[in-house]
């Protein structure tokens, strides 16, 4: 690949948390039955009128705002006309020539080095239908609830250079609008999609090649794959002597490659032209002005802000700020108690690992940040040791009981009494005089098996660090 620059551009299409859809009162909401969130607007129906949903074009603000774009003060719709049975009008509201943002940028990072990929630009439109076909009958089925949902399209430049740098600009986008609680960003159930442009020429030309689109990647993992696939195919069809074909292409997940859907359309095919049932938007300052003062704290100010607040390292930043609900419980946890390197520790192991086993959302988790940091209190003061409190933590995020309450009934206190070790440790000794021999003899390793001793002895309850300098005493004395 040193011989070819890569050159790829990506079209993100973002579901937007409304209650209705774009232009008419339909609810938004998914996981509804087929076909029961429709009405003649949504449809289509002859004589009806669309009415723009004022939500989405604050939605569409904030985030040109949150991606440093020009926020436009006239805003025109239009319609792209295609057929598709998915598609009841026979065309989508979408905006052309006139998009609500332009010329924004966003920041990401590869091994350590920032780059700036920008974004061309940030416009509203309605979703289709749902094609879904039947695995037993050849035959398929609409569902026309997500006909109208709300949408962003943010188009980047083809500033992206590579399979890596696409996956950090997905994943930068992804978080910035779950940031500012505009998607959730479930890019499995379709609210977080993404198409790709790629291209590859020489290196040292000029000239761009020739473009293939790929759709069909659902997660971060099938973005990077189907790129990859792409720029070795281009690659190896350029080396051969042959022309890439500008077609659009679908990722074929069990097969590992990418296979020709059909031609690639252009703008003309459309025959865009603004919408005759929508009048011109109008954005007022004084709007945009409250919107940016309402903007949240952004995942890469946050980022920053940990590092340098809390001394984290890079590393326990990144994974602490992947939600905002991820990093709004870590500085609860931080404000209860001033040890956030520990803290972030048990977020990253046991939080993250109970989220995961128990399928859930961290506003489901039953440890608050009062209880984990009450928790870390008793490590802190040596009530249990580390082991016993992931035994502790298990039984919290299970129960939602205290971790004193637990102690308590468990009978998990750490023995932490030096007379009552040192009894403990004498007998150990006393029965197994060989390996103290051993011990005086250089044989120094043998300090863990009296640790283990005692702690057998005591179910695991000694406080280890007194229980190593005590036997180690002993043997040396």
């Amino acid at each position: 690949m040193r011989d070819y620059d890569i050159v790829i551009g990506l079209e993100v299409h973002a579901q937007l948390l409304t209650e209705t859809k774009i232009f008419c009162g339909c609810s938004a909401r998914a996981g509804l039955a087929p076909n029961s969130s429709t009405c003649p607007v949504c449809m289509g129906m002859p004589g009806v009128l669309p009415v723009l949903n004022s939500k989405v074009v604050e939605f569409g603000i904030r985030l040109g705002l949150a991606t440093g774009c020009t926020i436009a003060r006239r805003n025109v719709f239009a319609r792209k006309n295609y057929f598709y049975p998915d598609l009841p009008k026979g065309y989508q509201i979408t905006q052309y020539d006139r998009p609500l943002c332009e010329r924004g940028f966003l920041e990401i990072e590869i091994a350590g080095t920032k780059k700036r990929i920008g974004i061309t630009r940030i416009h509203m439109e309605e979703d289709a239908g749902k094609n879904i076909h039947d695995e037993h009958e050849p035959v398929s089925y609409m569902d026309f609830n997500r006909a109208g949902v709300p949408l962003l399209e943010i188009v980047s430049e083809p500033d992206i250079a590579g399979p890596d740098e696409a996956v950090a600009y997905l994943k930068e986008l992804r978080q910035i609008l779950m940031f500012l609680d505009i998607c959730d960003g479930n890019m499995e159930e379709g609210s977080f999609r993404c198409d790709a442009n790629i291209s590859v020429k020489p290196k040292g030309v000029a000239a761009f090649g020739i473009r293939t689109e790929l759709k069909n990647m659902n997660s971060f993992r099938n973005v990077g794959k189907a790129l990859e696939f792409e720029v070795d195919r281009h690659i190896g069809i350029l080396k051969a002597g042959g022309r890439v074909e500008q077609d659009t292409r679908l990722w074929d997940v069990a097969a590992n490659r990418t296979r020709s859907m059909r031609s690639k359309e252009e703008s003309h095919d459309y025959r865009y032209f603004p919408d005759p049932d929508l009048v011109p938007l109008e954005v007022d300052e004084a709007w945009i002005e409250e919107i940016r003062s309402s903007l949240p704290e952004l995942p890469s100010a946050k980022r920053k802000r940990f590092q340098e607040e809390y001394g984290l390292p890079a590393y326990d930043a990144d994974v602490l700020t992947q939600t905002k609900a991820l990093a709004d419980y870590f500085e609860q946890c931080s404000e209860l108690l001033d040890s956030p390197k520990e803290i972030s520790n048990w977020i990253m192991t046991e939080v993250l690992r109970v989220l995961n086993e128990q399928d859930i959302a961290l506003p489901q988790l039953k440890v608050t940040p009062g209880m984990l940091t009450a928790m870390l209190t008793l490590i802190s003061t040596g009530t249990i040791s580390i082991s016993m409190a992931k035994e502790v933590f298990a039984e919290m995020a299970s129960s939602g009981r205290t971790a004193e309450d637990i102690v308590q009934s468990k009978g998990l206190r750490q023995i932490s009494d030096e007379d009552e070790l040192l009894g403990l440790v004498q007998g150990i000794l006393e029965n197994n005089p060989a390996e103290v021999k051993k011990y005086r003899q250089g044989k120094t390793q043998l300090l863990g098996f009296f640790v283990g001793q005692l702690m057998k002895a005591t179910k695991g309850k000694a406080n280890p660090n007194l229980a190593n300098s005590i036997i180690k005493e002993m043997l040396e004395s």
